[in-house]
């Protein structure tokens, strides 16, 4: 069963889940979620000694920035993932550089270039002080890029792939051609997921590998 895209009110996707919209409201959700499976697909909670960090970078500026291809997943437990996109990631990343990470950096100093040095969350200090050009990907075949992430409950369920076919929808009503994802060379299972999807490989970075699949070509809905 694939879920329609939704605009303002969750619908549901299989027995006692719903996927909808996230809101300004959801931010402690998606800091949570991404804390959960922040290491590699695992949970980051017992390394990060600035918890709420990994989601300020990885998930809420997409809900602040991207609204409509941001999604909460929830069960009867509550929230249990999302799956969110940025349809234009030129535009994504100027609002990251001029307007999302100064204020992330207040309060964080820089732990310099080393790593040898670094504990607790120093790693994503470091990154929002110096933030990673794009990928030498071909942003007019691929202009979104994307997320998903499932704690483990929601994992096992077939619903992975019903958000990423949600998702998929609503970039293609965004206009894009494609979207490319960042996947972490050490998270086999998600590297799996992604290619039984249909994505391949475009290229790698020190710590990623980078996913494509065009919206365009043969693209539903």
């Amino acid at each position: 069963m694939t879920a329609p895209a939704l605009r303002g009110k969750s619908r549901r996707m299989t027995p006692s889940i719903t996927i909808r919209p996230a809101t300004r409201h959801d931010h402690p959700a998606l800091k949570a979620i991404c804390l959960q499976t922040g290491d590699a697909g695992q949970d980051a909670s017992g390394r990060e000694d600035d918890p709420d960090l990994l989601g300020l970078i990885y998930a809420v500026p997409y809900q602040v920035a991207c609204p409509e291809t941001t999604f909460l997943i929830g069960d009867e437990a509550g929230p249990c993932g999302y799956v969110m996109a940025a349809p234009d990631s030129l535009a994504f990343q100027r609002f990251l550089l001029t307007d999302w990470l100064p204020g992330l950096r207040e309060g964080r100093p820089d732990p310099g270039p080393d790593p040898a040095g670094w504990t607790g969350s120093d790693q994503w200090r470091h990154r929002i002080h110096h933030p990673p050009a794009l990928p030498p990907i071909d942003l007019a075949r691929y202009p979104a890029h994307g997320h998903i992430d499932l704690i483990p409950r929601a994992q096992g369920r077939g619903i992975g792939r019903i958000a990423m076919d949600h998702l998929r929808r609503a970039l293609i009503r965004a206009g894009a051609a494609g979207m490319f994802l960042e996947v972490s060379p050490d998270n086999h299972r998600a590297l799996g997921f992604y290619a039984a999807l249909g994505f391949t490989r475009l290229c790698e970075g020190e710590d990623a590998i980078f996913l494509g699949q065009s919206l365009v070509d043969g693209a539903s809905g």
